[in-house]
């Protein structure tokens, strides 16, 4: 489903436009993955259960065993996984933009969950210092997904 996804994007990118009326980019891309996904479990519904339990109905393949499509709610899944992508990709501009002394301080402090205390030893900086250069980093990284965000 990825991958066909990912070729629907590049035959049809051409046909997004950039206008807030007609949606966001993540809103089409988020249909284009449904409607991927929709198409998959239509031709996995068409399949006889045979094929679905491996053919012997003695393994006791029942119904219930399958998972449910509707159960786990896609646009939860999309969500987190935009939130996630969106931070990765902040956090790799902010990187350009920083000095290494303070993404090295961020990384270890913030993303490798390093104690202050550990950080400071390590980097043979303050503990206020750190917190300072956590705060200051995560302004920016949040300044910068609301840009993002505006963008699309």
């Amino acid at each position: 489903m990825v991958q066909e996804t990912i070729i629907a994007v590049a035959k049809d990118i051409h046909k997004f436009k950039r206008d807030r009326s007609l949606g966001t980019f993540k809103g089409w891309l988020r249909n284009l993955a449904r409607w991927r996904i929709v198409d998959q479990l239509r031709r996995r519904a068409r399949r006889p259960l045979e094929t679905i339990c491996g053919g012997d109905s003695s393994h006791g393949c029942e119904l219930a065993e399958i998972p449910d499509p509707v159960g786990s709610t896609l646009d939860e899944v999309w969500e987190t996984e935009w939130q996630s992508n969106l931070f990765e990709s902040a956090v790799e501009r902010i990187k350009r933009k920083i000095k290494e002394e303070h993404y090295q301080i961020f990384d270890l402090h913030v993303v490798r969950q390093w104690p202050v205390g550990r950080v400071a030893e390590t980097l043979g900086v303050s503990a206020s210092r750190i917190y300072l250069v956590k705060f200051r980093v995560i302004s920016l990284i949040k300044k910068e997904i609301r840009r993002m965000e505006t963008e699309n």
